[in-house]
């Protein structure tokens, strides 16, 4: 047996290289940084650390790094584990937060640092995100004394966002900046004037800004579709103008005002939003606005198409239907309700009751304080046929957020009004104490309470309105029309004497002729003397001198001519003086055809002569072909039968004629549907037996 042999010794390891000097790791450091290659440059900082563990430039390199390549959590983690570095790194922990949309922790972190510029600004952007407009606007006013580039585009985006756009001029006289002088502030602007319904100058702004912003592109060397993203939000601006702008005009003007189609085109804003969706040369955030309101643009036609254009928006991983991170985190709230809002409303039209409700239920947390969460699930009730329960939810949310009740109490009441209870829909309308006095919701108090039965309330409205508008100090008074509504309710209602009284406080009031007109006519079933005392403030009118009173009443009346298109009016007499005498028609000779003698005409024309043949007396349809008979049987059976037949007519003397009873044979079963429908298959079965 041979010998096992022996193993072969190890090799002794090499002894590890000397880490390069942490001049030359810093000198790299450096390099990476200055080409912005910011994963090298944190390997490098790992470097330095592993050669000096708690170097406070290493460590800030890393974290800088580590944010500039939008690793926030790594960054953040590197900040806990430097606890014992001597850097406050709180302002980077903050950024980091408010890159993550944790703007409550990001702004408990800044609460150590000092009030220097950046700390501001970072603030201000925080607060921003988190819908705190007027504290924003402050921290920008504070900011205006140091010279910070592009602080006027913020505090107009600002002054935007907490709707104050109409002091947008006043900050830009104080700052002493144009509009055009750069495309965004430019688009700022623009997006003020469009908040002050200012349509027409913010178009014309718009395409400044657009302008500006290519020039100003292509001398920075800027490629074409970085270009495209940059000046996107510009685009659909243009787009939401000549959408908004239809709709406004559509209101103010009917269907053939050329203002209307002057101004806005339906057909331009769904071709501007549809080739910026095709193109995808946008940003995240102006796609998505793109999306929703090429979807409000179609309103309920091709739901699918729709719901397919916001999937495009959802988290690719989620199973329901939620935004993407990254757009999560650039849109506003309210850009995010009303994207979320369109979801629900296209499900409703698409019947998918179930989807919608989920995705109702998830927007309760989302948007705690807007009432469009419980207006969105009362619409998915009513769609259930669930009315009560939505005006039970619409109630308990009015109640517990008075401040927000408007139009809640609104929806309530269209809902109630709707489902046929206008009981509630008139209760919640009463609660809305700033509109319960104006002309349209006591015109809608009255009729859901007269529908309800209950004339005493509706009554009870008219007087709170008229005691309302009676105190009120404004220059357009509605009192005027708020009392004669009344009096023709209470007269509608059989109350003349109330009637006549509103009527009579209006004219003395108001020398309303309207008002003198109801009065006389009202106090005429009451007291005669005093409609007549009332009459002789009428003015006469013109041309009734002439007419006789008494023979008027004694006549009969017009009465109804048959076939009249027109009813004739005469003109009163002037002073009795003149008639009018009626036109004597010239008569005429008739024309008679050429060649025709009318001492001798001859005989009379057909009267049938118009009508078809078929259908005139004399009409007598052709014999039928005996050959077109059904044949069954053999050849000798048909001789046999056609002998019969002559057998039997020449026996038989009573048969009437032949032709006669041929004839009312064949008229009979011309008029016969079932006769006719038979027409084919005898047809078939002739060739049948040719063949």
């Amino acid at each position: 047996m041979a010998p096992k042999p022996k193993d072969k010794p190890k090799p002794s390891p090499s002894p590890s290289q000397p880490p390069p000097p942490i001049e030359d790791l810093f000198a790299s450091l450096n390099k990476h940084i200055q080409r912005s290659d910011f994963e090298q440059a944190v390997k490098v900082a790992d470097q330095v650390l592993s050669v000096a563990p708690g170097d406070d430039d290493a460590i800030r390199c890393k974290v800088v790094a580590l944010v500039k390549a939008d690793r926030f959590d790594d960054a953040i983690s590197t900040i806990q584990t430097s606890k014992k570095v001597l850097t406050d790194f709180s302002f980077f922990k903050a950024y980091c937060l408010y890159r993550q949309n944790k703007l409550d922790e990001a702004l408990e972190s800044l609460k150590s640092q000092e009030g220097n510029s950046a700390t501001m600004l970072l603030e201000s952007q925080i607060l921003y995100r988190l819908g705190k407009m007027d504290a924003c606007m402050d921290i920008y006013q504070k900011l205006q004394k140091s010279k910070i580039d592009s602080l006027e585009i913020n505090s107009v985006a600002n002054l935007i966002a907490s709707g104050r756009a109409s002091e947008v001029q006043r900050l830009m006289d104080t700052l002493k900046v144009k509009a055009t002088s750069s495309f965004e502030l430019a688009y700022n602007t623009a997006c003020s004037l469009i908040e002050g319904n200012k349509y027409t100058d913010a178009e014309q702004l718009l395409l400044s800004a657009r302008r500006i912003g290519q020039e100003t592109l292509l001398e920075d060397n800027f490629p074409d579709d970085e270009i495209g993203i940059e000046l996107a939000p510009i685009a659909v601006q243009l787009a939401y103008v000549q959408q908004i702008f239809y709709s406004v005009m559509e209101a103010a003007s009917d269907a053939n005002s050329p203002l209307r189609q002057l101004l806005g085109h339906t057909q331009e804003a769904i071709e501007a939003y549809t080739d910026i969706i095709k193109r995808d040369l946008a940003d995240e955030s102006s796609l998505a606005v793109a999306v929703n309101n090429l979807i409000a643009l179609k309103g309920p036609k091709e739901v699918s198409d729709s719901l397919r254009k916001l999937d495009r928006l959802k988290e690719k991983d989620s199973q329901y239907f939620q935004l993407a991170r990254g757009l999560d985190l650039k849109l506003s709230p309210k850009q995010k309700e009303a994207i979320y809002a369109n979801r629900v409303l296209l499900l409703l039209h698409a019947n998918k009751l179930d989807q919608a409700q989920e995705l109702v239920a998830a927007l309760s947390d989302m948007f705690v304080d807007s009432v469009m969460p419980v207006l969105l699930q009362a619409a998915v009730l009513v769609r259930e046929n669930k009315a009560g329960r939505a005006e039970e939810i619409l109630m308990q949310f009015a109640e517990k957020f008075p401040d927000k009740s408007k139009v809640v109490l609104l929806a309530r009441a269209q809902v109630a009004a709707a489902a046929g209870h206008p009981h509630i829909a008139a209760e919640s309308l009463a609660k809305i104490h700033d509109i319960d006095h104006m002309p349209a919701t006591v015109a809608t108090l009255v009729s859901l309470k007269e529908r309800a039965g209950d004339i005493d309330g509706a009554a009870a409205v008219l007087d709170s309105a008229i005691k309302w508008w009676s105190n009120a100090m404004t220059e357009d008074n509605k009192l005027s029309v708020i009392m004669r509504e009344a009096a023709s309710f209470r007269l509608r209602h059989g109350h003349e004497e109330d009637a006549a009284r509103l009527y009579e406080e209006l004219v003395k009031s108001h020398g309303d002729i309207e008002a003198l007109v109801g009065l006389v006519t009202t106090v005429a079933h009451v007291d005669v003397n005093k409609a007549e005392a009332y009459e002789k403030q009428l003015k006469p009118l013109p041309g009734l001198k002439g007419v006789d009173v008494d023979s008027l009443e004694r006549t009969s009346g017009a009465q109804h001519v048959e076939g009249a298109s027109h009813v004739g009016v005469t003109e009163a007499y002037e002073e009795g003086k003149t008639k009018t005498k009626a036109k004597k028609k010239r008569k005429r000779k008739p024309r008679y055809p050429k060649g025709f003698d009318p001492a001798n005409p001859g005989p009379p024309p057909d009267p049938e002569r118009w009508l078809p043949k078929r259908e005139r007396s004399s009409y007598r349809p052709k014999r039928k072909d005996k050959r077109a008979a059904q044949v069954r049987g053999s050849q000798g059976a048909v001789v046999r039968e056609k002998h019969e037949a002559g057998t039997s007519g020449a026996n038989n003397s009573n048969v009437p004629n032949a032709k006669s009873t041929q004839a009312s044979t064949s008229k009979g079963a011309s008029q016969n549907p079932v006769a006719e429908q038979s027409k084919p298959t005898a047809k078939s079965s002739r060739k049948k037996s040719r063949n």
